[in-house]
């Protein structure tokens, strides 16, 4: 499916024009033209303006059927306490590298960077 085709399928069937559009979203005619054409492709939060534009849930701009899809049984989520760096000792070094980080200036970063990723690829 390609995006911009759906984008005008539901616009035409709801009887509305790119300037209604346009006037709903804020968005300028000529780039919802070209995201109808197919000419760009847009930004999540374009979609997200879009979708209240044409007054329906985001999940239409992708899925064609009359219901909503199917939710598949994906893995659960590692909750806050399960990441490292989110509690204890780990959360105390990560602020004190990310403090330091911050006071440290471009050049000084670039090196801890390629350090770090130097030392990623062992």
């Amino acid at each position: 499916m390609i995006i911009g085709d759906r984008l005008r399928e539901i616009r035409e069937e709801k009887k509305l024009s790119q300037g209604d559009i346009e006037k709903r979203t804020g968005l300028v005619r000529p780039y919802i033209s070209r995201v109808e054409n197919n000419h760009t492709v847009p930004t999540i939060a374009t979609l997200e303006k879009m979708a209240r534009a044409l007054e329906i849930p985001m999940y239409q701009l992708f899925y064609d059927g009359d219901e909503p899809p199917k939710l598949l049984n994906l893995p659960k989520r590692k909750t806050d306490e399960d990441l490292w760096g989110s509690s204890g000792k780990d959360a105390r070094f990560l602020n004190k590298l990310r403090r330091l980080l911050g006071k440290s200036d471009a050049n000084d970063r670039k090196l801890v960077m390629h350090m770090a990723r130097k030392m990623a690829r062992r």
